[in-house]
């Protein structure tokens, strides 16, 4: 399973959600393959899931991946639930 932790600009702030994604991930014991980026690079990388802001989950419509939205990337209950559902 490929996870992309996507932000505007594939810096500091996709890379704590990707951190933090991985965290959730290894509590709920699901391996995935998980990477950071930013949004223009995503639209163009195949992947299962992409795990991002509202404002730019509306830049990836049409993108085969899973749109999660994750409103606040620092929490990790929000991520797991949100995970959780999406991959039920």
């Amino acid at each position: 399973m490929k996870i992309l932790c996507v932000c505007g600009l594939g810096q500091g702030t996709s890379l704590i959600l990707r951190m933090n994604v991985e965290s959730v991930l290894n509590e709920m014991g699901v391996r995935a393959d998980v990477e950071h980026t930013d949004v223009s690079a995503a639209s163009g990388m195949a992947a299962d899931y992409i795990i991002t802001s509202n404002e730019l989950a509306q830049s990836l419509q049409g993108h085969a991946a899973k749109i999660v939205i994750v409103n606040n990337y620092f929490d990790l209950e929000e991520i797991g639930q949100n995970l959780k559902e999406a991959m039920s």
